[in-house]
C-alpha cells in the first residue's frame, strides 16, 4: 500500500508541476500585454520592460503593428 501512495503523490506532484508552468506563461503573457499596452500609451518605454518580459512584449507590439515602440 505504500508503493501505491508514493506513486499517487508522485503524480499528483507532477499535475501541480505543470500547473504551475501553465499558470506562469499565462501571467507573463498578461503582463506582456500590460506593458505593451502602457508602451503605446506612453507611460513606460521598452526599455523599463523588465528582461523576463521583453521578448513577449516585443512580440505583442509587432503583433499590433508597433513593433517600432520596441527598439
Amino acid at each position: 500500500m505504500l508503493k501505491k501512495d508514493s506513486l499517487i503523490k508522485k503524480f499528483v506532484d507532477s499535475i501541480q508541476k505543470l500547473v504551475d508552468i501553465i499558470f506562469i506563461k499565462e501571467v507573463k503573457q498578461d503582463m506582456a500585454v500590460v506593458y505593451a499596452t502602457l508602451i503605446i500609451r506612453g507611460a513606460r518605454t521598452f526599455a523599463q520592460v523588465p528582461v523576463t518580459l521583453k521578448e513577449q512584449v516585443k512580440q505583442v507590439l509587432i503583433d499590433l503593428e508597433m513593433g517600432h515602440l520596441a527598439e
